[in-house]
């Protein structure tokens, strides 16, 4: 990433501080280095004093004593609204009503704005907390030469400097002006976790009451003046082209201003479209439903079928993978095993379905600049994007992010903003562009289906001898950034299944990765690829300890404690710590009733640990899930309230994914198109759930995503404990196993 030079009046003017103040943000020197600095010293004939760290929001502290803390993560339901400055007002010693906070624009140089990756908490614990530190020691060495005293006797607390032996006060307003005349300090304590006020607490997120009542602005809630609303027919087959409009009745309709053949341009392929423009969105809506529109799908509607794309996975089942790791000699031990164990699990392709459809507003303006008002997940790759789409520099491109209603990955794929951008260039106006819930859910792109191919065997003793997993299906790295290799694996999807993300100590392994392709889009979807691999890779562990007469938790902790290689032995025993917690809260060893079974399944991702134990009891022709029981180890936290709501969503996900509907192709075309046919789970479904967080002093992991993966494989594994049945396609229906 490259950022223009730092204008002080235009930053003043964005961050609406009028008088003087204290502004740390950043500067990057020829070579892109980014580093800390204090606005009030950057003087552009001259270099900064700075302290060298990746990535910090600006901190604005003006004379009044107003602090204005910058969240530089987009806010999808994740909580970086509230996390982010949590952060760094724990190291300022500012309590969190005592801030306010804005979101990032994309164009200031606050590093990487991507939400996604469950990484806003573990990129910034470190440089945001140097941050709030760094200001405070500022405000503290101003407080000390005022009163012409050692620093020592003096101590910050809730935005105020104190002086011990003589109790004088002042507060970071009145200490501003000497404060921001000093260099970045270059020796920074940061608090250890006894001493947090702030940081682990829980607290109520700040934006919520602003959701209840309807005073958060969402992109859908977005409006500028003078702009039209567009909605856009695109191919039923995703990459059909236009051979003829009839627009007659389209263009009779009132408010409708024009009718404009456009694309989509995906990453991997721009597709045609036809636009509806008009003065209010029902006008574009209903006079896109009149049009009449002939498409070529070409080849599109024999190859786009998911019958296809699955097949060819199955054919790959035996190839040779390109290895993310290997242990022994697997070859050897699988053949001359006396019992082996071979099964392929499938997973489908999903639509990400937020709430909020996708959303943007674009202004292509005379001047050649171009504003964007849109829920994207990254404001900066936004502008990235929509910069090299019109062939114009970065810096002519402004970017607003509101609230963001859900998003699961979608976001961060732009082909709804370029949508935008380019109608606005077409009709020289704002142009709101509005999917539908049927075009989110048609049109893609979608997780990739996948397919897991697994072999194992165990010993006349017990003893597991080998375990194979190949991984198989299309790379997001390969079709969305073309960056994958030919024969290469995706090293993205090694993620969860890895030697460090399941630390099985496997005599004999071999685990890696089968490329097939198709021209279904795909994207991340919500913990990315371990959604899928942790399904087959922790259910088969299962099948092996059957195999093997062992009970699955006991066998999962003698091969965990069996490893002791490098960083894989130091995180086999916090998975250690995951289980027999887990065992000890889920009464793991208790006896069950007739009818009952109780699976359960691990999984390392995003730098954290979880575990799930679910209790399922036969119903009918089915089953019921009784209950589940979650461990989950992320290392140190901010809320704990959030980490368990995001594991709440986390099961919901995962329990939709496991026993709702998937998305299928048929000709081409998807055949689910609403909720009435791609369903979620609803709250009368939900089982009882119980979330128990470890405490530590790991370095922060992830935790909007790492509470999925286990889902399925602990569910079905409960399946097979109380009906004999192993369910190794998903969706499968749960009153119907």
């Amino acid at each position: 990433m490259t950022s223009p030079a730092f204008d002080r009046r235009s930053f003043l003017k964005a961050a609406g501080l009028t008088g003087a103040g204290l502004l740390l943000g950043f500067s990057s020197d020829a070579a892109g280095t980014e580093s800390l600095v204090n606005l009030q010293l950057a003087d552009p004939a001259g270099k900064p004093a700075v302290l060298s760290f990746e990535l910090h929001p600006f901190i604005v502290i003006d004379n009044a004593g107003a602090i204005t803390l910058i969240n530089h993560r987009p806010d999808m339901g994740q909580a970086s609204w509230q996390a982010v400055p949590m952060m760094i007002a724990e190291e300022l010693e500012v309590s969190m009503n005592q801030i306010s906070i804005r979101q990032s624009d994309g164009l200031r140089k606050y590093g990487d704005q991507l939400s996604g990756g469950s990484s806003t908490v573990r990129t910034g614990w470190k440089r945001l907390r140097e941050a709030g530190a760094a200001a405070r020691q500022m405000f503290t060495t101003a407080a000390a030469t005022r009163w012409k005293v050692d620093e020592g006797d003096c101590y910050a607390e809730n935005g105020s400097i104190h002086h011990r032996p003589t109790k004088r006060t002042l507060t970071y307003g009145e200490l501003v002006d000497e404060a921001s005349k000093l260099p970045i300090p270059t020796k920074l304590t940061l608090k250890a976790k006894k001493d947090f006020k702030i940081i682990g607490k829980a607290m109520p997120r700040p934006e919520v009451p602003a959701k209840v009542t309807g005073k958060a602005v969402f992109g859908m809630d977005m409006e500028v003046p003078g702009m039209l609303y567009a909605s856009i027919e695109h191919s039923p087959v995703i990459h059909g082209k236009v051979v003829s409009v009839d627009e007659t009745a389209t263009r009779k309709i009132a408010g409708v201003k024009d009718v404009v053949r456009t694309e989509r341009p995906m990453p991997h392929r721009t597709s045609e479209a036809v636009a509806v423009l008009a003065t209010n969105y029902w006008a574009a809506l209903q006079g896109r439903r009149a049009l009449k529109i002939t498409w070529n799908n070409g080849e599109y509607d024999k190859q786009m079928t998911t019958d296809r794309y699955y097949a060819e996975l199955r054919a790959q089942a035996d190839a040779a993978p390109a290895p993310y790791y290997s242990t022994g000699d697997f070859a050897k031990a699988y053949d001359s095993a006396p019992k082996k164990v071979q099964a392929t699990y499938e997973t489908p392709f999903l639509a990400h379905a937020p709430m909020e459809p996708e959303v943007a507003i674009a202004h292509v303006k005379a001047d050649g600049s171009c504003e964007i008002w849109a829920p994207v997940q990254g404001p900066d790759g936004t502008i990235e994007q929509v910069a090299q789409y019109l062939g114009i520099a970065k810096e002519k491109v402004q970017v607003n992010v509101p609230f963001l209603g859900g998003a699961f990955g979608r976001k961060a794929y732009l082909d709804f903003v370029l949508e935008a951008v380019n109608l606005s260039k077409a009709a020289k106006a704002p142009v709101k562009v509005i999917w539908t819930r049927e075009d989110d859910i048609t049109q893609g792109p979608y997780r990739p289906g996948m397919l897991s191919s697994l072999k194992g065997a165990v010993d006349a003793n017990g003893n597991v001898l080998a375990f194979a997993h190949t991984f198989i299906g299309e790379s997001i790295m390969g079709q969305v950034f073309k960056g994958l290799k030919e024969g290469a694996a995706d090293d993205w999807a090694a993620e969860g299944i890895g030697k460090d993300e399941s630390p099985y100590a496997f005599p004999n392994a071999l685990v890696g990765w089968k490329h097939v392709k198709t021209d279904i889009p795909i994207v991340w979807w919500r913990s990315v690829y371990p959604s899928n691999s942790c399904f087959g890779h922790e259910s088969f562990v299962d099948e092996l300890a059957h195999a093997a007469g062992k009970d699955p938790l006991a066998m999962r902790l003698s091969l965990l404690k069996a490893q002791t290689e490098g960083e894989a032995g130091k995180i086999a025993q916090r998975f250690v710590t995951v289980l027999e917690t887990l065992a000890q809260k889920a009464g793991w060893d208790k006896p069950l009733a007739a009818g009952q079974g109780r699976g359960l399944a691990v999984c390392r991702s995003f730098g954290s640990i979880c575990a799930h134990a679910v209790y399922v009891s036969k119903q009918g022709a089915g089953v019921k899930i009784d209950r589940v029981v979650t461990v989950l180890d992320c290392g140190m936290y901010v809320n704990p309230d959030n980490v368990r709501a995001q594991t709440e969503g986390n099961i919901v996900m995962g329990l939709t994914a496991a026993t709702k509907s998937g998305i299928t192709f048929a000709d081409g075309k998807s055949e689910q198109q609403n909720f009435h046919n791609y369903q979620i789970m609803r709250l009368p479904e939900m089982p009882p759930i119980e979330i128990h967080i470890l405490e530590n002093e790991e370095a922060p992991g992830g935790v909007g995503e790492p509470g999925l993966p286990p889902m399925a494989p602990a569910l079905c594994n409960a399946v097979f404990a109380a009906t004999g049945k192993r369910v190794r396609t998903l969706p499968f229906d749960l009153a119907k196993v």
